[in-house]
Parts: structure tokens; sequence; C-alpha cells
């Protein structure tokens, strides 16, 4: 029996077209399917400017490096993937957690608000599952103190904000940064970028890439000759390859489509769930277009008689694969041994924790793999 994954790429010919006339070209990496993948991105979104990177960690880490904050702390959500805090750590900020609006899954503005102290440097907020958060209650916040703000949408490329704008255009934050992941609504292979509209930032943000090294004249005082380079920064190797970035220059031409298919699919969970009284789902968007990454129910295990682990079972025994997004990052050991968090501190992070569960979505789902979860999901009561 083949199973549906909870998420899956969707490549097809023209993409694989793509990667192979880089293959064949004389570059691999540094090339010109970067830049014309970043000068894409950046159109796609509404942004200036646009860096492509190694993956969607790489992006984070850069950004909070060319951001040059004081010591201090980062705020952003438990309920995301570790890479979010983890990045804050990595540039000497102590991650500090704020709890989700239980409506929106996403970092509460109220939380955060009752978490800022004169030692914060930076909100994080994460478009959980392609919902944007409330950009402009944090940009309101931020405003007049040292604080800065990064968008971490690497589940949201393609949504719009409820004001309006696209995810990536910077109009609330500091950056936003992307990721390409191959479960991601678009994928590199791996990959990740940072849209920004500070010249500034965008600068540090190349350097910060390719080791600190720069290349350009007008950053050298005193050139001997065409061979010279300068390392003015401890920087990384994150560049991204020109095959990531033929794919994803491919995959994105395919946004628009994709997009429409995942809402088609949501639309159709949506309708077929309403009447569970023992199923939440997530929140629509009237009115606002979502690129939804993740369709994540909330079961009453205890209203079924059945465990999550039951369940699960239960639905991979029809072919459906399920998964967890996220276990609450202050739960992490690392983050209990080294910052002291505990569990309760984050009670709605927790709650909805306790119930999710991801059901399959993805572009190259065909209606008959939708109507098979949808029959599993309902048939387990």
């Amino acid at each position: 029996m083949t199973v549906i994954p909870y998420g899956r790429q969707s490549i097809d010919a023209e993409d694989e077209a793509a990667v192979l006339a880089v293959l064949r070209s004389p570059l691999l990496t540094q090339g010109p399917a970067t830049a014309a993948f970043e000068a894409d991105l950046a159109a796609q979104v509404g942004a200036r400017y646009c860096v492509a990177v190694a993956n969607g960690t790489a992006a984070l880490h850069i950004c909070m490096a060319g951001l040059e904050m004081e010591p201090g702390e980062g705020i952003t959500t438990p309920n995301t993937f570790v890479a979010t805090s983890n990045a804050m750590a990595y540039v000497g900020l102590t991650p500090v957690f704020a709890d989700i609006d239980p409506d929106t899954l996403n970092l509460s503005p109220v939380a955060t608000q009752a978490a800022l102290t004169p030692r914060t440097r930076l909100i994080a907020p994460v478009h959980f599952a392609g919902l944007p958060a409330d950009m402009p209650a944090f940009q309101a916040m931020a405003a007049g103190r040292d604080i800065r703000i990064i968008e971490d949408a690497s589940h949201a490329i393609g949504s719009e904000y409820a004001g309006g704008g696209r995810v990536g255009d910077c109009r609330h934050s500091d950056a936003t940064i992307f990721s390409f992941h191959p479960v991601k609504t678009i994928t590199a292979g791996e990959g990740g970028a940072i849209t920004t509209n500070d010249e500034g930032l965008y600068q540090r943000l190349l350097m910060l890439r390719s080791h600190g090294i720069t290349r350009d004249p007008a950053r050298l005082a005193d050139a001997p000759g065409p061979w010279w380079y300068e390392q003015q920064a401890l920087g990384f190797n994150y560049r991204m390859t020109e095959m990531q970035a033929a794919l994803g220059a491919s995959q994105l031409r395919k946004l628009d489509r994709f997009m429409a298919r995942r809402q088609a699919i949501v639309a159709r969970y949506h309708q077929a769930f309403a009447g569970l009284n023992w199923l939440v789902r997530p929140p629509e968007t009237p009115g606002q277009s979502v690129c939804q990454h993740l369709f994540v129910v909330q079961i009453d295990f205890a209203a079924i008689g059945m465990t999550r682990p039951e369940v699960m079972a239960a639905l991979l025994d029809q072919g459906v694969g399920t998964q967890v997004h996220y276990i609450p990052v202050h739960l992490q050991p690392w983050y209990r041994q080294t910052f002291g968090t505990v569990a309760g501190q984050y009670p709605a992070a927790e709650a909805y924790y306790d119930r999710a569960l991801s059901l399959p979505l993805f572009p190259a789902m065909t209606d008959a793999d939708v109507e098979q979860v949808i029959t599993a999901v309902r048939g387990l009561v």
C-alpha cells in the first residue's frame, strides 16, 4: 500500500531540465543562476534585495549576525522548529519564548509585550503553517526601541498579510527569511533566502554568506590586481549552489499554481471536517490569501478514546501519513539545561501541542488522495 506523506516536493520535467542545464554549464556555484533566482524572488515578494543561501537555518543565522545587535535577548514562539531560537543562540542572544495565540497558533502580541525587557534586541515571529503573524502589532511594539524584527516565513512563501502585501516585502520588519526544504511550498532541494529593503544589511549578508570576503572593487581600498580579495568580517560558507538556484527559480514560476492547489485542498478539508465536534480545524482566513504549508488539526484524543500514537497508527493503516508540528522548543533538553525552561511555562503552546496532528497537504495530491485522507480521519470515530 502506498502511503500519502504529510508533505512532499512536486518536481516535473521543467525542473529537471533547469538543473540539468546548470550541470552542463561552466559554473556550479557562485554563478548567474543564483543571481537570477535572487532577482526573481525579490520581485515575487516585492522586496528590494534578496540573498540566497544554503538553507533556512543559514538564512536565520546570517540575518541575525548581519543586524549586528548588542548582547541581550530575542523573543520568539515555542511553536516552531528549533532553528528559529537556535540562531539567536548562535549570535549571542538569549532565546526568550512568549506564548502563542490559541486561535492563530502564532506568537501572541500580548504575551510578547509582557516578555519585553530592556535587554530585548530582537522579535522573531514565525508565520506558522503559512498564516502570517500579526506583524503590525510587533512593528508598533519595536518602534522607538532598539529592537529589530525578523520574520521567519519558512512556511509562508506566497501568503499575504491581512492588511495587504505579500510576505517577504519587509514592510513590517528588517528582514524576512524563507526555507526551500523539500516539504515546503517550493523547494530547492535544501536552500534558503533572506529578503530586505535595507541596503546596508544586504551588503553585510553578501559577505557573511561567503566567509566575510568581498571582491567588490568599491569595497577594496587598494587592490593590486584582479586576483585580490579581502576578508573584512568573520563569515561562513553558506552559499547556495547553482543547481539549487536553478531548481528554486523553476519552482518559483509554479508558485501561484502550487498555492491554488493547496488552497483547494484546504477548502475541501474544512468542508469535510466542519461537523466533527472532536476535531478543531486550523483558522480560516476569508478575504486573506494564505498559502498554507501545513494543515494541522487539534484532536480531542480522550473524547474518541484513542491516544495520538494510536490515531497515527490507525491512519497509517489506511495509507495516510501524519506528523506533529511542533514539540514546543522550550521542552527540548538543551533548552531546559541551558536556559532553565520548564514544562508549564507556555500553557497555550503546550495545550495545542497535546492535541496537534498534521494531515497530508502538498500540491501533487490528487482528488482521490484528498478523499482518502478525509475518509480515514472521519473513520476514526
